[in-house]
């Protein structure tokens, strides 16, 4: 499980002096643990595989939006920390599908459904992102619909 996974990790960059991925694995944790305090009901529990993944996808997104808003802003100082930072959450990651994937998997998705235009967007990104989930971009998904829809 990948809590387990990142308690040991965490061990291990205790003991190599790695400060990029000693932080990194702290800050998930404590994203992690966050989620499932929310999570609990009785009391008791822990955050199953699924939800924790999403945590950590949530994590990347957010280093994501930070590098660009650094880059705009001139900032490269914060630029090099959030990309050392996403490159650590991105190894927990499954294997994101590349644009060309996402594209083929987007039309098989449209000649599924029958969509025939933009008034069928939400219908085709509701069975993307359910099939896609974890393995790419929400906003990559949304422009190849997009474009697919539109032409």
């Amino acid at each position: 499980m990948i809590v387990d996974t990142l308690k040991e990790d965490l061990k291990t960059a205790m003991k190599s002096k790695d400060a990029v991925r000693l932080r990194t694995i702290r800050s998930l944790r404590s994203a992690i643990m966050a989620k499932e305090i929310d999570l609990r009901s009785d009391g008791q529990g822990t955050i199953s595989e699924e939800a924790a993944m999403e945590v950590l996808q949530k994590q990347a997104k957010q280093r994501r939006d930070s590098i660009a808003q650094y880059v705009a802003a001139g900032r490269e100082d914060l630029r090099k920390t959030e990309e050392e930072e996403l490159k650590v959450i991105e190894s927990y990651l499954p294997k994101q599908l590349s644009e060309e994937e996402i594209i083929a998997a987007v039309q098989d998705i449209i000649q599924a459904t029958g969509a025939s235009g933009m008034k069928d967007m939400g219908r085709v990104m509701g069975q993307a992102m359910s099939q896609l989930k974890g393995k790419a971009d929400g906003s990559i998904v949304q422009m190849a619909a997009r474009g697919l829809l539109s032409s």
